[in-house]
């Protein structure tokens, strides 16, 4: 048997909108926090592609065993791969899965068992593609697979879908700062494979105020490259969250002269950078601590495992603030879990 689309195909994707676009020509899906994953069943070979065209099999086991359970022989699934972990969803744990040593991803797949939510149906139980049809006929597609085909109690999840903005509300109403955002899809395109025609994403973006506690400079010239960011906890330890680097050029000189003068040990009372953590790296070290004066705002778009997923945007100097107003409490997720987006099981 083959399968009528290539393991190498590339799963579409979305474009970046600051805005939802709206109108009975689109379908609206959470945003899920994991890995997007192609899985191909052809008879008794299962494979799992991440959308750089990678194998993701070797990590995710328990996700082979429950696709093999799945009645139908022939498919083609895009969707999410999840860990679900203390009632939410968690990347770090996500991350912990790329790993050399198969006896700890064997260990992890026991202790923190993977999941896949699925949007799109490409190849459907019979083995032919669907990847020409649009979105209205392979949605129905989609919902009469996972039925008719997926055990009950199964680790894989159907996402849930709309066409009206009202449920696009409520589920950022409910759902909060667990929501990672939402994807826009046109109801009329074929599954344009490769490109991000036809289909949008908003992230939630929020904001935080939080306390510089030390700088690094930027690798060429003697002035600020980053600025490391700090959040105090209840007991009133100021821990390392995160960094921001998007820092005007024109204003780095003066800036610099700035933190020079506020230059004083430890910088950090809690969790500091070049501590034990999975995203050390060889400059964690090389940082200047700073007196727990300034605070800024910032822009971001996650918030796990105790600090920002990604560089926070810069928006402004906030000196009205007073640094131990700067808690953790702020980015704690709002709201519920995402997973409770996820239609309940029959």
């Amino acid at each position: 048997m083959s399968l009528p689309i290539p393991r190498t195909y590339a799963p579409m994707e979305a474009k970046l909108v600051d805005e939802l676009p709206t109108g009975g020509e689109w379908q609206y899906e959470p945003k899920w926090d994991g890995f997007r994953c192609l899985a191909f069943r052809d008879g008794d070979r299962i494979d799992l592609m991440s959308k750089a065209g990678k194998p993701l099999a070797r990590y995710f086991p328990e996700l082979l065993e429950t696709l093999g359970h799945v009645k139908a022989k022939r498919f083609v699934l895009d969707g999410e791969i999840v860990i679900p972990h203390d009632g939410a969803l968690s990347f770090d744990e996500l991350l912990l899965r790329i790993h050399p040593a198969k006896s700890r991803i064997a260990k992890l797949s026991v202790e923190s068992p993977a999941s896949l939510i699925v949007f799109d149906l490409l190849v459907d139980a019979k083995g032919e593609s669907l990847v020409a049809q649009p979105l209205t006929e392979r949605r129905p597609a989609l919902e009469e697979f996972v039925a008719a085909n997926v055990p009950k109690g199964a680790a894989i999840r159907l996402s849930p879908a709309t066409t009206r903005m009202v449920t696009v509300k409520k589920w950022f109403r409910s759902v909060g700062g667990g929501l990672d955002g939402v994807i826009a899809k046109r109801l009329d395109v074929a599954y344009l494979g490769g490109t991000r025609d036809g289909m949008q994403k908003m992230k939630n973006m929020r904001t935080a105020e939080c306390v510089v506690g030390g700088f690094r400079y930027a690798s060429k010239g003697h002035v600020v490259g980053s600025l490391l960011l700090g959040l105090y906890d209840d007991g009133g330890l100021l821990h390392h969250v995160g960094f921001t680097s998007n820092i005007p050029n024109a204003e780095k000189p003066a800036i610099t002269k700035r933190l020079e003068k506020l230059k004083q040990a430890p910088g950090f009372t809690g969790q500091a950078p070049g501590g034990p953590s999975r995203w050390s790296t060889e400059r964690s070290s090389q940082w200047e601590p700073l007196a727990p004066e300034l605070v800024l705002e910032v822009q971001y778009d996650h918030f796990s495992g105790g600090r920002f997923r990604h560089g926070t945007s810069f928006l402004r100097w906030r000196p009205d603030k007073p640094p131990r107003r700067c808690t953790i409490a702020q980015v704690e997720q709002e709201g519920r879990s995402a997973l409770t987006l996820l239609p309940k099981r029959a």
